[in-house]
């Protein structure tokens, strides 16, 4: 099983991850927050325990295959959850249990953006950095990142690459070689993340929350420097910046790279999946704003649509933003919202939920078995676009979509059993399983008053909708251990 090369990498990557609290320690001298140490000892500890597991292996060069791509996924994302708490276990303020420490990092690094921590605008400004930058970080993920900036890996970055990145189209490379695609995705990532870095202090932001809220924004997790998130602001151009960026954010990247190489939009019109993508979210934001204004939620048709159409993107696209109480919407708006963002972002997106194109694809699999009732001898293709899909495509989509559903159910019931009433339970799982973060009921806020086994159900609930399913399962399978 490549124990040695599995090693070196993860070492190596664990080295890398410890850099990462070098800038909120930089920001806590900056605002004078006295929260330097718990960065300065994470640093030193995950520098340490890196060194210690890579140079017993450090000249092992062997080529990692598909198999051993999969470990070093899964372990090092477990690995990464755990590291990333070292900072809230060590703080003063917040402080944490390990429960909660870990809870927090998963979703940050997840981007879910569910969070046990209350009184957010008294934090330190470099826990709040912190928590800001997990998130950009788990954003397209670390592992692509580490490939695109290590090449001196020596493993083979596709089979990591197609090991974390979403979606299932994983084979697709947009160049060539697998570490120029990493930085490609990277660049266009660094490149939307400064824009709307830009555009949020163009539109009132301070510079710390526009860079904040952009690393969030892009990564669609959802985390904010304030308890209030973006409603803190009271500013209808900040959420103006922050439906279109997360619009931007929610397509798939590979769609960013074309239009940029090409200096054309057509990528962006031509393609079915964005197609499904926007008018999925239209019509959620035009169901949200009419029944907002019938049910005189709010005075005005202006202040129904101002809340109606954020509420929707934010919920849609997984980032998880809000200015309103959405939970607390009447009749059947809040789970609505929720079930929007089970269709989730775009394929090779930051977003979370089953990926648009598996929802197109189950749509049009559903009406061809429907067809096949009326015709039973014809023989009917799947078509995306102007492309006609094999039969192994449409039975991969149909397999992850049972387990999801079964993964799915297993959770609710675990969750349940913890004490947990129906609304909270199924939200919870929903909204952390997808990514989303805000859920209903008793987490509709926040997740700081559940129990501390419903939070580890749901921790790896993340995990799990993170490297959506596959990636862990199978290693829970014995058919992956044997030789």
């Amino acid at each position: 099983m490549q124990r040695s090369s599995i090693q070196r990498i993860v070492g190596l990557l664990l080295m890398v991850f410890s850099f990462s609290m070098l800038p909120p320690a930089a920001v806590g001298v900056i605002y004078g927050d006295g929260a330097i140490y718990p960065f300065l000892a994470a640093f030193a500890w995950l520098l340490i325990i890196g060194i210690i597991l890579w140079y017993p292996v450090r000249n092992v060069k062997k080529e990692v295959r598909l198999r051993g791509g999969f470990i070093i996924v899964g372990v090092f994302w477990l690995v990464l959850g755990l590291s990333g708490s070292l900072p809230f276990i060590l703080s003063e303020l917040p402080h944490m249990s390990l429960t909660d420490a870990v809870f927090e990092s998963v979703s940050a690094l997840t981007t879910t953006g569910a969070t046990v921590i209350t009184g957010i605008d008294y934090l330190p400004h470099s826990i709040l950095f912190y928590r800001q930058q997990l998130q950009w970080m788990g954003g397209m993920g670390i592992i692509v990142l580490a490939v695109a900036i290590l090449p001196m890996l020596g493993i083979g970055g596709m089979q990591l690459y197609r090991a974390e990145t979403p979606g299932p189209m994983k084979n697709s490379k947009l160049t060539p070689r697998i570490t120029e695609t990493a930085k490609a995705l990277w660049y266009i990532y660094l490149g939307l993340t400064i824009s709307c870095a830009i555009a949020y202090w163009l539109a009132g932001m301070n510079g710390f929350d526009a860079i904040s809220h952009s690393f969030s924004t892009i990564a669609i997790g959802g985390f904010s420097t304030h308890d209030a998130s973006m409603g803190y602001f009271d500013s209808i151009t900040i959420e103006l910046v922050a439906i279109v960026f997360m619009l931007l954010a929610g397509i798939n990247f590979a769609l960013h790279f074309l239009a940029w190489r090409g200096l054309n939009l057509k990528p962006y019109f031509y393609d079915p999946e964005v197609r499904t993508y926007f008018s999925v979210l239209a019509i959620s934001s035009l169901i949200t704003c009419i029944y907002l204004y019938q049910t005189n939620t709010y005075d005005t048709a202006l202040e129904a649509i101002h809340y109606g159409i954020f509420q929707a993107v934010s919920i849609g696209t997984t980032s998880g933003f809000t200015t309103a109480e959405y939970y607390i919407w009447p009749g059947f708006l809040p789970v609505l919202l929720l079930f929007t963002s089970f269709i989730g972002g775009c394929a090779g997106s930051t977003g979370g939920g089953l990926k648009v194109i598996r929802f197109l694809m189950l749509i049009k699999q559903g009406v061809r078995e429907i067809f096949r009732l009326i015709h039973p001898s014809a023989k009917i293709p799947v078509m995306i676009g102007n492309k006609r899909l094999p039969e192994s495509t449409i039975n991969a989509v149909w397999g992850f979509f049972a387990l999801y559903i079964a993964s799915f159910t297993i959770m609710l019931l675990l969750v349940m059993m913890t004490g947990l009433d129906q609304v909270t339970a199924f939200s919870a799982v929903a909204a952390c399983f997808n990514n989303l973060g805000p859920g209903l009921g008793d987490v509709g806020a926040h997740y700081s008053n559940i129990n501390s086994t419903a939070k580890w159900i749901l921790s790896f609930a993340m995990l799990l909708g993170r490297l959506e399913i596959f990636t862990l399962l199978v290693l829970l399978t014995p058919a992956f251990w044997r030789k």
